[in-house]
């Protein structure tokens, strides 16, 4: 069976957008991992696909390279309001997507997309990590090392820590060990942050299924809130990631606002089995 797709990138994290609003595809965890091959098919860090949704605008499903599937990813619903907007599946600017994660709102701003990423899950057990309470500059164990981290869901699950040599680190390594450790029970997103001033920070991201990504959405809010409740950054920041920039802002409702870019790469026709 053949199906188009379309490739679109927020910062360098890339996705496979495919359109199953008029029709499902099967297996999509299995499609993923063929699909988000980079050497062996298109190359992304997740399949994005669109479908009909009862309480919202659209519904997104989110399906990692290994082929799990995620609640939330903060780039990719960015490409999913500029992908329906560009090519006319909605006239609508701001809209409502479902997702494991809840509705997102995310708005067209110019050329730029702003997304309500909702309120962040600081209580541990909804995290969910292995502890009661709030996980803020709590020391952490990971291959003989001991880290100060600090947990935030955002509708996922996050670890974040601040080093000052992030660039020297060996993600392929250490990443993995945050993710499998026992203190994550469904796993987990680890944010290594730099902080360059209270109003900048610096960061790298290993997401989990996915490995390296050079952005995360969600990460990049959850370090926004960790950075304000650590009392190293204000609530409203730059995120520098290895794709570019991100703003958040955590304003006084309580919500995480994230803008960013998003640009389609290439469309085209793929075979699956």
């Amino acid at each position: 069976m053949e199906i188009s797709f379309t490739k679109m990138q927020g910062c360098g994290n890339d996705f496979i957008f495919l359109d199953c609003l008029k029709k499902d595809i099967p297996n999509l965890g299995a499609i993923a991992g063929k699909l988000c091959d980079r050497r062996f098919g298109i190359g992304a860090d997740q399949l994005l696909t669109i479908h009909p949704s009862k309480v919202a605008d659209f519904k997104m499903e989110i399906y990692n390279a290994d082929g799990s599937q995620v609640e939330m990813c903060g780039n990719g619903i960015r490409c999913f309001a500029k992908y329906v907007y560009d090519h006319g599946i909605t006239q609508k600017r701001e809209l409502e997507v479902e997702t494991l994660a809840g509705i997102i709102r995310p708005r067209m701003v110019g050329e730029l997309v702003e997304v309500d990423m909702g309120e962040p899950i600081l209580e541990g057990r909804k995290i969910p990590v292995d502890a009661d309470g709030q996980i803020i500059n709590r020391p952490l164990t990971v291959d003989d090392a001991t880290y100060q981290v600090t947990c935030v869901s955002m509708g996922n699950p996050h670890c974040v820590l601040y080093l000052d040599a992030i660039d020297s680190l060996d993600l392929e390594k250490i990443g993995p060990r945050f993710e499998h450790h026992p203190f994550f029970p469904k796993r987990v997103n680890t944010e290594f942050v730099k902080i360059v001033s209270p109003k900048e920070v610096r960061m790298r991201v290993w997401e989990r299924g996915a490995g390296e990504t050079w952005a995360c959405g969600t990460g990049a809010s959850a370090v926004g809130v960790a950075g304000a409740i650590t009392d190293r950054t204000e609530r409203e920041v730059t995120i520098h990631v290895k794709g570019g920039d991100l703003l958040i802002d955590w304003r006084d409702n309580n919500r995480v606002y994230m803008t960013g870019g998003a640009e389609e790469v290439f469309h085209g026709m793929v075979k699956i089995n």
